[in-house]
C-alpha cells in the first residue's frame, strides 16, 4: 500500500485535521511506522462547560432570594448557630414603652432632717481592782450581760483577814487600859477632895484617859480599814449592762495601778446617739420642740433600708463646730432588741413636721428639665401633659413620696416615664398597675 504526503494528497478528504495530531510512544523514538493519528477531539465540549455554568448561577441565584424571602422563617432556627457579626440586623417599627401609672393621694406625710450619728453608751466603766493581791476567782463569761451588784472577780483576802485580827486585838488592849486609867482618875478625885494629891495628878491622869480613847479610835478605825478591804475582794457589777472580754486570768496579781484591768462593761439599755445635721436647720429644730414633747429620732444602717431603732431628741449641744458648720445632737434610744452597740455608725432621721391632709406621690415621678422638676399627667384620652410644680427638698420625705407644693391633685394618674415620640406636650402611651400584697406600687404619679 503507497501512501502519499499529505502536502501532495490530491484529496481534501484525506488531509488531516487540525485538531488530529500525533500520538508517540515516549519510549521509541518516533518513526512513520510507529505514529498513528489520534481521534478528534469533540468540538462541542466548551459549549457545553458554558452551558453548566450558566446553570450553577441559576441554582445559586435561587437559592439566595429563596433564603432573602424566608429568613424572617428560620432566622430564629439559625441565628443561635452564627457568630453575632453574621447575624443581620432587622429593622423594628417604633417601640411602645409600657410605663407604671399610680394615683395621687391624699395623706399625712412626715418631713424629716437626714444626718450621721454614733451610737454612744451612757455609762462606760473598767472593772479594777482596788486592792492588791491574787485573783482566785473569775465569776463572769465573757459578753455577758450583767446586772448591778453580780459578782464578777474574787481576790485572795487572807492578808486582810489577818490586819482586821490584829487591829481588833489592839482594840481589846486598849479598852483595858481605858479602863485602868478611868479608875485611877476616880482615886485621885477623891484624894483631892481630902487634900491628900494634888492638882496636877488629877490634870495628867485626865490627859492619859484621853490619849487611851483616842488610841482605841484608831484601832476601830483600822478594823474598819481591815473590813473595807475585806469587801473590796469581792469585785461586782457597778453598773448593768454587758460585759467586754478578759482581760487578767485566775492567778495573776492584781493591783490598782493596773492600766487595763479586768474588763469593761458598757450600758445598752437606755442607749445614747450622737449625730449632726447643718446649721442651717438648727432653727427647725428649735421651733419643733415644745416644753414637755421629744422629737421622733430613727436610727437606720448604713445602707438606710433597715431601721434599727426609734429614740427621742434629748439635747442639742450649744455651739455649732466651724469646722464643718454642723451642730450635735444627741438622742436616746431604750434599745430592747439590742441592735445597738456603742461606737456603731448609723444614719439617723429626725421628725422635724407633719404635713396633715397633704397630696403625695412617688419620688419616681418627679422628672427634671431645663425648666425645673415636673412630672407626666395622664389624660382622659390616653395621653400625658408635662406640669411643673416646686417640690421641697429632696432631704425631706417618706417612704420615697414627694409632696405637691399647691393645687389639687387628687385621683390624677401619671407615668414614671413617657414614649419618646411626644408632639408637643402630649405622647401616646400604654400604662399598667401592678400591685404587692395589699399595697399599689407607685411607680409614677403626677398632680394638677
Amino acid at each position: 500500500m503507497i501512501s502519499q504526503s499529505p502536502a501532495t494528497s490530491p484529496h481534501p478528504a484525506m488531509e488531516p485535521h487540525p485538531a488530529m495530531e500525533k500520538v508517540t510512544s515516549p519510549s521509541t523514538p518516533e518513526t512513520p511506522q510507529s505514529a498513528e493519528i489520534r481521534a478528534p477531539v469533540n468540538v462541542d465540549a466548551g459549549t457545553r462547560r458554558r452551558h453548566f455554568g450558566w446553570l450553577w448561577w441559576l441554582v445559586i441565584i435561587a437559592l439566595a432570594g429563596a433564603g432573602w424571602r424566608y429568613w424572617p422563617e428560620i432566622s430564629p432556627h439559625v441565628e443561635p448557630y452564627l457568630p453575632k457579626s453574621a447575624v443581620p440586623k432587622t429593622k423594628t417599627g417604633p417601640r411602645i414603652t409600657p410605663v407604671v401609672t399610680a394615683a395621687v393621694r391624699q395623706r399625712d406625710m412626715n418631713l424629716y432632717l437626714n444626718g450621721l450619728g454614733t451610737i454612744t453608751a451612757l455609762k462606760t466603766v473598767a472593772i479594777r481592782s482596788r486592792v492588791e493581791g491574787e485573783l482566785v476567782n473569775v465569776a463572769f463569761h465573757e459578753g455577758q450581760m450583767v446586772q448591778e451588784g453580780d459578782l464578777l472577780a474574787e481576790i485572795d483576802p487572807r492578808p486582810f483577814e489577818v490586819q482586821r485580827a490584829q487591829a481588833q486585838a489592839q482594840l481589846i488592849r486598849d479598852e483595858a487600859q481605858l479602863r485602868a486609867a478611868q479608875l485611877t482618875l476616880t482615886r485621885h478625885m477623891q484624894l483631892l477632895e481630902s487634900k491628900i494629891t494634888t492638882q496636877q495628878q488629877v490634870d495628867d491622869q485626865k490627859a492619859l484617859v484621853d490619849q487611851i480613847e483616842a488610841s482605841i479610835k484608831a484601832d476601830k478605825a483600822l478594823i474598819a480599814t481591815a473590813e473595807l478591804q475585806l469587801t473590796y475582794c469581792r469585785i461586782v457589777a457597778p453598773i448593768t449592762g454587758r460585759i467586754g472580754l478578759r482581760w487578767v486570768d485566775e492567778g495573776n496579781i492584781v493591783r490598782p495601778t493596773d492600766s487595763q484591768g479586768l474588763a469593761v462593761i458598757t450600758q445598752l439599755q437606755p442607749i445614747s446617739l450622737i449625730f449632726t445635721i447643718p446649721q442651717d436647720d438648727i432653727a427647725r429644730v428649735q421651733r419643733a420642740m415644745r416644753p414637755g414633747e421629744y422629737l421622733t429620732v430613727e436610727a437606720y444602717d448604713r445602707d438606710f433600708k433597715n431601721r434599727l431603732a426609734s429614740g427621742k431628741l434629748v439635747a442639742v449641744d450649744n455651739q455649732v463646730d466651724p469646722t464643718n458648720g454642723t451642730v450635735r445632737l444627741k438622742a436616746e434610744f431604750d434599745n430592747e432588741n439590742g441592735l445597738l452597740f456603742p461606737n456603731q455608725f448609723v444614719n439617723v432621721r429626725l421628725l422635724v413636721e407633719v404635713l396633715r391632709g397633704a397630696s403625695v406621690i412617688p419620688s419616681a415621678a418627679v422628672q427634671r428639665g431645663p425648666n425645673g422638676t415636673f412630672v407626666y399627667v395622664v389624660q382622659p384620652d390616653d395621653t400625658v401633659s408635662v406640669r411643673y410644680r416646686h417640690w421641697p427638698d429632696r432631704r425631706f420625705g417618706n417612704s420615697g413620696r414627694n409632696r405637691t407644693k399647691a393645687g389639687r391633685c387628687r385621683g390624677d394618674r401619671g407615668p414614671g416615664q413617657a414614649h419618646r415620640r411626644r408632639k408637643g406636650r402630649h405622647a401616646r402611651f400604654e400604662w399598667r398597675q401592678r400591685k404587692a400584697e395589699s399595697e399599689t406600687i407607685l411607680i409614677g404619679a403626677s398632680i394638677r
